[in-house]
This record gives structure tokens, C-alpha cells and sequence, in this order.
């Protein structure tokens, strides 16, 4: 009796046998995301997305043609189950992946990706295979993003939960594998002139080689690394980012939708992922839009109407918001450490958490989805 009691009680607000599949399931979905790399991972939540968001657009129509499966029962399979769950969240699979990776470029020299020029850790677009214990590393940073989506999410902290899950995991992994949270040394931590002037250092782990004699031959990297070699500099960065806010508030706009821009613009790294030069990395710019355009009045504006008009507006500001947020974030944690540490994921942290803000201030009309505490 006592042991089916201890079942019932609630944990992050779950019965034990749901948190117990949950868990089981995030191991999974993170050695998944190691298997396939963060990135390719990363891009199937963006189809995911896409296809979940769709079918909740079409609930309308869809309504008494699904059977016994209402279309909001598949919108919520899709979009929560799938693409932000355990399968292909990015604080599962995605924060997985990257852990993995960590991992990796620090296990016995296995894993050497072509380009020298930044640390190996930091090639998330690097399938990782089959190894065990790569694999267990990237299930065992599934459950943790998992635990801290559930624990921020079940105490209504004013942030998105999943990126929070992918930043603290972050983190988790610097610490856990010895890898420096910062790395900047003396150097001015804004700086980037050190990578256009091609300025290298000595790889002292991660990118080194051992020479037949037992010494170590010394290689070289980027003494400044950027995230994105073609998305760095404040006035590109700003356009980019005022441009992709923009559509991702008409999108929310005409769909009432804050999260199919997202799925857009994630899934537009597919190209990234394949060699696609200049692709913009932008779903930190589209989601912080998207639910700010939903959020200023406190719901979806009559298309057509100076409300819409604001909250376009409204939106194109919190996208430029979001993108200039994840520069300043990458040059601080991203370009002089070693490993990936993400700048969307970050800057989303900080984009849901302003307009949190401003909901409770009452400039805006409320949060969107992004959760207030009671």
C-alpha cells in the first residue's frame, strides 16, 4: 500500500510511473541526439515543429474527420510529445549532442573532424555513431535538460524552459568534462579582431596529436572563434535579425501561431548542416517575435488593423532584440571557450524572460505561452 502511494505522489508535477517513462525516454532522445549530431537533430525539431503547428492552423478543418484522435491531440502529439519532448527537444537531443561531443573530443583522440581551425567539441553538425559511451554521455545530458525543463516549467519560472534546459546544460558539460566556462584569459571579451586578422594559439587538448617518439605535436586553432564566421558583426547581425522579426510576426499574425516561425527557421539549418555557405541562423530572432506579437495585446491582432500594424512592429524590435542578445552571449561564451555553448538557446533565455517582464509590468497584454509565476 505504501508503495502504491509513493507511485501517486506528484514529482515536477508528474505521478512517479509517467517521470520514470519521461526519464527513460530523455536517455534516448539524448543518445539519439549524439548519434545523429546536435545539429541534424536540431533540424528535425524544426520539421517537427512545422508539421505539429500545421495541423494546430488546420484544427478548423480537421475537426470530426480525425475519428476517436481529435486535431488538437495530434497538434499536441506532434509539436509537445515529439518535437519539443523527448525525441527531438533541443534540451534532450540537441543539449545531448552537444554533451557529446564534449565528450568526445576528449576520449582518447577518437573523434577528429576535418577543420582544425576551431576545437573538435565545438563541430556540432558531427554525427557521433554508435559508440556506447558516447551515446550514454548524451542520454545521461538528455535527462538532465529534461530535469531542468520539468523543474523550471513545474515552478513557472518566467523563461522558455527548453532553452533554459539547453543553456544550463551547457553548462553541466564544461564542468563535468574540464573545459573552461569563459575561456577569454586577459583578451578584451567582445573582441573579434583576432579571428579577421587569422590570429592563431596552440591547441593544447582536443586538437593535439600524439608523435611516434610519445611527445605531442602541436596544432593550431582560431585564437578567437566565432559562432558564426558570417554572422558576427553588430550592424549584420541587427538587419538580419530586425528582418527575420519581422516575419516571424506576420507569421504569428496570420496563423496565431508563436512557434511556426521557430520551425521555419530551424529547419532552414538543414542547409547549414550541408555545407550551405552564409545560411543566417535565426530562431532566436523568429520565436522571441513571433510571441512578442502575440503577447502585446494580450492575444492574435485583427489582420489589418493598427494593432497588427504595432505588433509587427513590436515583433521586428524584439527579433533584432534576440539576435544582438546571442551576439553579445557568443562572444562571451562561445568564441573563447572550447566547447559549443548556445547563443540562440541563450538569447531566447533572454527574449521570453522580457516579455515576461513586461506582461507583469502590464506594458504588455500578457506572456504569450511563455510562463509567469503565480
Amino acid at each position: 500500500m505504501i508503495d502504491s502511494l509513493l507511485l501517486q505522489i506528484p514529482v515536477f508535477g508528474m505521478n512517479v510511473p509517467d517521470l520514470l517513462l519521461l526519464i527513460i525516454a530523455a536517455f534516448a532522445g539524448g543518445a539519439f541526439g549524439a548519434a545523429l549530431g546536435a545539429l541534424p537533430a536540431f533540424c528535425f525539431t524544426g520539421f517537427m515543429v512545422i508539421a505539429g503547428q500545421a495541423v494546430a492552423i488546420l484544427r478548423g478543418s480537421l475537426a470530426g474527420q480525425l475519428g476517436e484522435l481529435s486535431s488538437g491531440a495530434l497538434a499536441t502529439g506532434v509539436t509537445g510529445a515529439i518535437a519539443f519532448g523527448p525525441v527531438f527537444g533541443p534540451h534532450v537531443s540537441f543539449a545531448g549532442g552537444a554533451a557529446a561531443a564534449a565528450y568526445a573530443a576528449k576520449s582518447d583522440g577518437m573523434y577528429e573532424p576535418d577543420d582544425g581551425d576551431y576545437h573538435p567539441a565545438k563541430d556540432i553538425a558531427y554525427a557521433l555513431g554508435t559508440r556506447p559511451d558516447i551515446l550514454a554521455v548524451g542520454g545521461l545530458f538528455g535527462i538532465f535538460g529534461m530535469v531542468v525543463r520539468q523543474v523550471s516549467g513545474g515552478l513557472a519560472l518566467p523563461w522558455d524552459p527548453i532553452a533554459m534546459g539547453v543553456v544550463l546544460s551547457a553548462v553541466a558539460h564544461r564542468i563535468a568534462f574540464g573545459y573552461p566556462l569563459i575561456g577569454a584569459g586577459s583578451r578584451n571579451i567582445l573582441d573579434m579582431s583576432p579571428f579577421e586578422s587569422g590570429e592563431k594559439r596552440v591547441a593544447t587538448d582536443g586538437g593535439s596529436e600524439t608523435a611516434t617518439d610519445g611527445g605531442t605535436v602541436e596544432s593550431y586553432r582560431l585564437a578567437v572563434e566565432p559562432w558564426l564566421p558570417h554572422q558576427y558583426k553588430w550592424t549584420n547581425v541587427a538587419m538580419i535579425g530586425l528582418v527575420a522579426g519581422l516575419l516571424g510576426g506576420w507569421i504569428a499574425i496570420q496563423t496565431g501561431s508563436a512557434f511556426l516561425g521557430f520551425g521555419i527557421s530551424a529547419a532552414s539549418l538543414t542547409f547549414l548542416n550541408l555545407g550551405v555557405e552564409k545560411i543566417p541562423v535565426t530562431h532566436h530572432m523568429t520565436l522571441p517575435a513571433s510571441t512578442a506579437a502575440l503577447a502585446v495585446f494580450g492575444g492574435t491582432p485583427e489582420t489589418g488593423s493598427m494593432a497588427a500594424v504595432i505588433a509587427l512592429i513590436v515583433a521586428g524590435v524584439f527579433g533584432a532584440y534576440g539576435a544582438l542578445a546571442g551576439e553579445v552571449i557568443q562572444r562571451v561564451f562561445y568564441a573563447h571557450s572550447d566547447t559549443h555553448f548556445d547563443p540562440p538557446a541563450a538569447a531566447i533565455v533572454v527574449g521570453t524572460f522580457t516579455i515576461a517582464i513586461l506582461a507583469i509590468a502590464g506594458v504588455f497584454g500578457s506572456a504569450s505561452w511563455v510562463p509567469l509565476p503565480v
